[in-house]
């Protein structure tokens, strides 16, 4: 039998290849047909909501990202807006699914904006809040996140009289330091596993402040806002959210935040009222009946944003782990605080 020659070799391999196509191309047509039709047993269920990324809203110095959920039905003449800070090592998908945010955007008619840092800003995805440049007025990240603000008022007629903000660790630092920058601007803000403004000028000094607590500076925790907004008169109402078992921020934090708030308002420290809860201690101090400046101490939670957990044993856990099941939920906790309430069908 003579040996197959090079061209004869080569046609059979040929052959090989082209049954084996097809058998793939079999496959994956039968894959395709059964995801069509899982598809359409799955119409009737809800899409989960997108992000939308917006490219030009300004110059952007700080080089941030900016994402937004706007509901597409049902949506007031002039909704509120409510700008959302995610923690390092998060990204706004990941915050949003866990606590539901774009949920509650659609029953109750507000825009949502997500502000986005990026790895080439900071390696750890987290914002910038320790940098003196990236906080300062008019300038850096801080400015960055206005305008991003100024963009989604003017886009969707925002009622600029219910905007408010809340953050998540370096989120809430960055919480902070917006209302420090433009009190007049929000009605509202939480500040959750955060930091004082000016509590750090550069990395070293922020890991230390947040192992140990920062010292205060010699006018006071005050100071640092009294010094950008001299002429403020009007301050939102500030919550401070801090788990008990925080071991990233070390709890004397949510104190020094505290004082922070109360000094730039002149409201004296035991003034306030404390109140023991299921889920720790609430302390709060008004003027006028007015919510001024809230704190709460979460028991058993450690660094995160508490939800409330849910009866079902398999919905125990976040889908984002600084994002933690409790006996009290901060989202519809800022829901009531801000009148944030459901749509009327």
């Amino acid at each position: 039998m003579r040996p197959l020659t090079y061209e004869a070799r080569l046609g059979r391999s040929l052959l090989k290849v082209l049954k084996a196509q097809k058998k793939i191309s079999k496959r994956i047509e039968k894959a395709l047909e059964t995801t069509r039709s899982r598809t359409k047993r799955s119409t009737s269920r809800p899409a989960k909501p997108i992000l939308v990324e917006t490219t030009a809203f300004g110059s952007n110095p700080g080089r941030l990202v900016m994402k937004s959920f706007v509901p597409t039905t049902r949506l007031p003449k002039n909704p509120a807006l409510v700008v959302l800070l995610h923690g390092c090592g998060q990204t706004p998908e990941s915050l949003d699914v866990a606590t539901g945010f774009s949920k509650l955007a659609k029953e109750r008619g507000f825009v949502l904006l997500y502000p986005q840092q990026k790895r080439a800003n900071n390696s750890q995805n987290c914002f910038n809040w320790f940098r003196p440049s990236a906080v300062a007025r008019d300038r850096g990240e801080v400015r960055s996140i206005k305008q991003m603000v100024e963009h989604i008022c003017e886009r969707h007629r925002v009622d600029r009289s219910r905007i408010f903000v809340a953050g998540l660790s370096a989120g809430a630092a960055m919480t902070g330091a917006l209302v420090a920058n433009y009190p007049s601007l929000f009605a509202g803000a939480a500040i959750i596993a955060g930091m004082p403004f000016g509590s750090a000028r550069d990395t070293m000094s922020a890991l230390r402040a947040m192992k140990t607590g920062a010292t205060p500076p010699p006018g006071g925790w005050g100071s640092p806002i009294a010094e950008i907004s001299p002429e403020a008169k009007a301050w939102p109402a500030i919550t401070i959210w801090q788990g008990l078992e925080d071991r990233v921020v070390k709890p004397v934090n949510a104190l020094a935040c505290v004082a922070q708030w109360l000094e730039i308002q002149g409201i004296a420290e035991n003034n306030g009222r404390l109140e023991e809860k299921p889920w720790g201690r609430l302390q709060s101090w008004k003027e006028s009946g007015k919510l001024k400046v809230a704190l709460y101490s979460v028991s058993n939670m450690g660094h995160g944003l508490p939800i409330k957990k849910r009866k079902s044993v398999t919905a125990l856990r976040s889908a984002d782990p600084y994002v933690i099941p409790v006996d009290i939920s901060a989202p519809a906790e800022m829901m009531r605080l801000w009148g944030l309430s459901r749509l009327r069908t």
